[in-house]
């Protein structure tokens, strides 16, 4: 089994002798780095990777352990720091541990056994603040991760705490709500009202006095764009009981109207039984202007711009699987891995997978019939 590994600690003094003497009472539990001046020690610092205390003489030619000590702390404030000291300079000892320079100070002529507890005390010191900046990290990256999940979100959120305090904001309410400075730390009321967002306020306002569970739709006009939003709040309950606050969710439905304009024409189109070329057509021209209509509003919303993409992906369906079918109709012998590709293009913009038109399936079957036979029967299928 392989032992743990030994804590790092450095030894400052001028004397060797005094270098010598602590690298033999220290050498048994910790690995010791020794340095006969303040440079050396600053460059052993440096060099040597983690080290947990630093351990000073106060008398040293150039600078005075106090000195040495403080540029420590600036340099490398997770070693601890202990300085040896005589009577005559506990003044400055003293004010060095009230800047916070020194974590603890050992009187010479010291007694061994009580220098061991004061530089285990230290070391154990180091692996607690260690282990906190450990979990602080951790909980940074963790915080970092679950807001790029958060903000991901297409219903925005505002997290508001019992004092009515905003605590936490998605990047989908500060869109909507055309929020420029960060409003984490101040009221609920201040944020709403200073964006211009009232109606999104009033809303708020009502439904905190409303049953559970009650919904409105407010036209947000003083928002970062003309929005139509619908406001929702949802309790926050504590790990044993007790309330929170609220989330203030946010949902864009401004495209909803052009969203269910093309979902219906999508319904329609896929279950046609019979000759599906002039619905087709007519979808195209429809989708079309779906698309005009969702660009022209002007409203930068993650739901009007899915809209617009899937508008979009559908019209290229619609023209590859028409142009497949002219391409079989008007020609002898056209390019059979063409037809093939693009019909997999098609088939995989169309948004419902599971239900392509019948007459689209069996155009896909005609294609993959001439690719392996040669055979065109230039015969109309859609």
């Amino acid at each position: 089994m392989t032992s743990p590994q030994k804590h790092r600690i450095l030894v400052v003094d001028d004397e060797e002798a005094i270098l010598e003497t602590m690298t033999f009472t220290f050498e048994d539990d910790y690995d010791v780095l020794t340095a006969n001046s303040a440079r050396l020690g600053l460059e052993a610092l440096e060099t040597a990777g983690t080290v947990a205390v630093v351990i000073s003489d106060q008398r040293m030619p150039e600078v005075t352990g106090v000195e040495f000590l403080a540029q420590v702390f600036e340099r490398h404030p997770s070693t601890v720091r202990i300085i040896l000291t005589g009577f005559a300079d506990m003044d400055a000892t003293i004010g060095a541990i009230n800047d916070g320079h020194v974590y603890a100070y050992v009187t010479k002529p010291w007694e061994p056994d009580e220098l061991k507890r004061v530089v285990r005390r230290a070391v154990e010191h180091h692996e607690l603040a260690s282990e906190n900046e450990r979990l602080v990290s951790e909980l940074k990256d963790a915080n970092v991760f679950l807001q790029g999940v958060v903000d991901e979100l297409d219903t925005g959120a505002l997290a508001v705490d019992a004092a009515g305090v905003v605590r936490a904001a998605n990047r989908g309410a500060r869109e909507y709500l055309g929020l420029d400075a960060d409003p984490r730390g101040t009221e609920l009321v201040k944020v709403l009202g200073g964006s211009g967002s009232e109606e999104v306020r009033d809303a708020v306002q009502r439904l905190g006095e409303a049953e559970s569970g009650a919904i409105e739709e407010v036209a947000c006009e003083g928002c970062g764009s003309r929005l139509r939003l619908r406001v929702h709040l949802r309790a926050l309950e504590g790990a044993e009981g007790g309330s929170l606050g609220h989330v203030v969710l946010l949902r864009e439905i401004s495209h909803e109207p052009l969203r269910r304009r093309f979902e219906e024409l999508l319904e329609g189109v896929a279950k046609e039984p019979g000759p599906v070329r002039e619905p087709l057509e007519s979808a195209q021209a429809d989708l079309r202007t779906i698309a005009t209509e969702a660009q022209a509003s002007n409203l930068v919303s993650p739901g009007m711009l899915e809209l617009s993409e899937r508008a979009s992906r559908t019209v290229t369906a619609i023209d590859n699987w028409l142009a497949v079918e002219d391409s079989l109709r008007r020609e002898d012998y056209p390019d059979a891995q063409l037809l093939r590709d693009r019909m997999r293009m098609a088939n995989s913009r169309w948004p419902l997978e599971d239900r392509i038109p019948s007459r689209v399936q069996e155009l896909a079957r005609r294609v993959e019939a001439y690719y392996e036979s040669g055979e065109n029967e230039k015969q109309p299928i859609l």
